[in-house]
């Protein structure tokens, strides 16, 4: 561990057996001051936080990943799928100055969550068997024509490559199609794990961890900004979570696209492959970890429906600079069985970050500071 802290003070980049070596350490206050020391490199004591709100068009999907509680099958029950015109509806509702809350789990609790409104929509959903890409670039449009000033940040890499082969267009004019109807940019989800052993046992079906980084390359070489994930603490190994990290430094050394990175705790309820939830400790080193191995991120987002609002807090000191939003209504998460809540205010947040004596700074889908 010193000659690794060393090797961090003086700013030289990890190995991947040093990576590996410190998540095996049980060191962790040592681990969190180094990451913590990280993060202050890149961003100060700031910590970001970002008004939005989360849209799942439909959960109806034709891949079935053992380890996703949310998708269905058309036709199933609990399967659904929404209309432009809900979407929109569903965006006023959020957007309304005054209506009275229900409580945290209410999607009516958006309506007061700011008298400003929300900066970004987040849009991820089910990869439908019977939707054309025109409806995608219909519902882009649509948002922007009612919310010219709401930055969207939608797709996963697996709805895009999927969006190229039910429209027959390559990846990159696929992508160039969405930005020209006003997507600004991409989450990071579908990365799951890259190893081709675990993958085929969380999700064969799914897009291929090549084809993952492929997609976002590309995203990248066509102007748009994204994020890059990691689903952790299912049936991976350390080695196999620092080969992951390393193929996204390997990226963004290429390509200087990604934003943020977010590490998602793995969620046991109502899945194939059930398993247990990740430990506080296992999700601290790994927010540390993925801090000392990827400096060429700007962020790693602690994110703190999967983590809880406290370890989210936590988390701050352990390498996090971000703990994402307002939220509102988070349908994937909590399908698994999540023990947050679905909402935020931009109160809670910014107290939340203080409280950790750490600066909050209310930020757009591009890190940029909201006066």
């Amino acid at each position: 561990m010193q000659d690794i802290k060393n090797k961090i003070l003086s700013g030289k980049r990890l190995t991947k057996e040093e990576a590996i070596g410190l998540f095996e350490s049980d060191d962790i206050f040592t681990l969190g001051k180094l990451a913590s020391h990280a993060a202050k490199k890149k961003n100060g004591n700031k910590a970001y936080f970002i008004r939005n709100i989360h849209i799942n068009p439909t959960n109806i999907c034709v891949n079935r990943c053992k380890f996703c509680a949310f998708s269905r099958s058309k036709g199933e029950e609990g399967a659904y799928e929404m209309t432009i015109d809900e979407i929109i509806e569903k965006l006023k509702e959020g957007q309304g100055s005054m209506v009275n809350g229900r409580g945290r789990n209410s999607s009516h609790y958006a309506s007061r969550i700011t008298h400003n409104g929300f900066s970004e929509v987040h849009i991820v959903g089910g990869l439908h068997p019977d939707w054309p890409f025109e409806y995608y670039l219909e519902m882009l449009s649509s948002i922007k024509k009612h919310f010219p000033k709401l930055q969207i940040k939608a797709f996963t890499a697996t709805e895009i490559e999927y969006m190229s082969r039910i429209s027959g267009k390559s990846v990159f004019d696929t992508l160039t199609a969405l930005r020209k109807h006003s997507l600004d940019t991409m989450p990071g989800g579908g990365a799951e794990i890259f190893d081709v052993g675990v993958r085929n046992q969380l999700c064969p079906e799914k897009l291929s961890s090549e084809g993952w980084l492929n997609v976002m390359e590309t995203a990248h070489k066509a102007g748009i900004k994204t994020n890059a994930t990691m689903l952790y603490g299912h049936v991976e190994s350390y080695a196999q979570r620092v080969d992951h990290l390393m193929r996204l430094r390997e990226l963004q050394d290429r390509t200087g696209g990604f934003q943020a990175f977010i590490p998602l705790a793995y969620h046991p309820k109502n899945t194939e492959i059930g398993g247990s939830y990740s430990s506080g400790i296992d999700d601290l080193k790994t927010i540390a970890v993925s801090r000392l191995v990827l400096d060429n991120f700007a962020h790693i987002k602690a994110y703190w429906i999967m983590l809880g609002e406290k370890l989210s807090q936590l988390a701050l000191l352990f390498g996090a600079d971000d703990i994402d939003g307002t939220i509102i209504e988070e349908k994937i998460t909590h399908s698994a069985g999540a023990l947050s809540g679905n909402a935020m205010t931009a109160e809670q947040l910014r107290n939340l970050i203080k409280k950790a004596g750490k600066v909050p700074v209310e930020r757009d889908s591009f890190y940029r500071a909201v006066c």
